[in-house]
């Protein structure tokens, strides 16, 4: 029984599809790209059916069973079945790819790219290796001072930051699940707790379009805060943070010694 030119053409995309995962995976040993694979599909089917409409019969028989389907009341229901569908594959590829991951991309990258020695934050060019947080030292010399500062910097927390990071700091908050990469864990030993106040500072009010060029492949939607947020709240967070995850901000001296 002779097999149709549409079925064919499809059976051979299918093979080339496969194969080129097989390739990658088995013989080369290597992870494809997602941009990679869409761009070797889209010249492999170009090419596929360059062939099959190479000549008029050859195109004829490739779009009669199309044609039929959509024409001929016979195929009513093969018709509105495949128009059904088209639509919820299409649209559950689509949420597919939006779907935020909780899993690192392939691509190498620095998860905590260094800060430049200077910044320019609230119009001013700040020294980041020698900031420090100008509320710190009233942890042990005022401890109420203290404990009212990190309840200020709670209460902007939550007014700005908890949408994202968490109500928890754990980086599941309500808009969380809709951002790719979602927002940090700060509950995470590998996260604040490695880090100094003023990269905390420098992060916050310069957002994601301060990062270096080697953050990349990874975007950041954190906002540039200092263009909502005081110098003064932004510093309260930060003590907040620390507070409530009971991790103790790294000094310039700490981080030198482990290297």
């Amino acid at each position: 029984m002779r097999i149709p030119k549409l079925l064919q053409a499809v059976l051979v995309l299918v093979f080339v599809y496969y194969g080129f995962i097989v390739v990658f995976d088995y013989i080369l040993g290597a992870v494809i790209p997602r941009s990679l694979l869409t761009m070797y599909m889209f010249f492999a089917t170009a090419g596929v059916f360059m062939v099959f409409t190479f000549d008029e019969q050859g195109a004829h028989e490739l779009v009669a069973p199309i044609k039929a389907m959509v024409e001929q009341p016979r195929f009513r229901f093969i018709r509105n079945l495949v128009f059904l569908i088209i639509p919820i594959a299409v649209g559950y590829n689509v949420y597919g790819r939006t779907l935020p991951s909780f899993e690192a991309p392939v691509e190498l990258r620095t998860i905590h790219p260094a800060p430049p020695s200077t910044a320019k934050i609230y119009g001013n060019r700040v020294n980041l290796l020698t900031l420090e947080n100008p509320f710190r030292h009233t942890q042990t010399d005022d401890p109420e001072l203290f404990a009212e500062y990190v309840a200020e910097g709670a209460e902007v927390y939550i007014m700005n930051c908890q949408y994202c990071h968490g109500d928890k700091l754990d980086g599941k908050g309500p808009f969380a699940e809709g951002l790719n990469p979602t927002p940090l864990n700060f509950q995470d030993i590998g996260t604040i707790a490695q880090l100094q106040e003023s990269y905390l500072f420098w992060r916050i009010t310069t957002g994601g379009p301060g990062l270096p060029q080697e953050a990349a492949p990874w975007i950041s939607s954190m906002p540039v805060w200092q263009d909502f947020l005081s110098v003064d709240e932004v510093w309260k967070v930060i003590l907040f943070l620390y507070d409530y995850t009971g991790h103790e901000p790294r000094s310039w001296g700490e981080a030198d010694a482990g290297h």
